[in-house]
C-alpha cells in the first residue's frame, strides 16, 4: 500500500496543476472569444448607423 501512495502523492500536484492551468487558459479564450464578437456586433452596428458599408464588404 506505501509503494501506490507514494505514486499518488508523486502525481497529484503534477495533475492539480495542470487541471488549473488548463481551467484558466479555457477561460481566457472563451472571453477573448466573446469580446471579439460584441466589438464585432458594435461595429456593424456602428456601420449601419452611419451607412457605411459592412467590414467584410471593404
Amino acid at each position: 500500500m506505501n509503494y501506490w501512495e507514494a505514486i499518488v502523492w508523486s502525481i497529484a500536484p503534477t495533475l492539480i496543476v495542470s487541471a488549473l492551468f488548463f481551467f484558466v487558459i479555457r477561460s481566457a479564450v472563451r472571453a477573448d472569444r466573446t469580446e471579439r464578437k460584441v466589438y464585432a456586433k458594435i461595429e456593424a452596428e456602428e456601420r449601419a448607423k452611419r451607412g457605411m458599408p459592412a467590414a467584410s464588404e471593404r
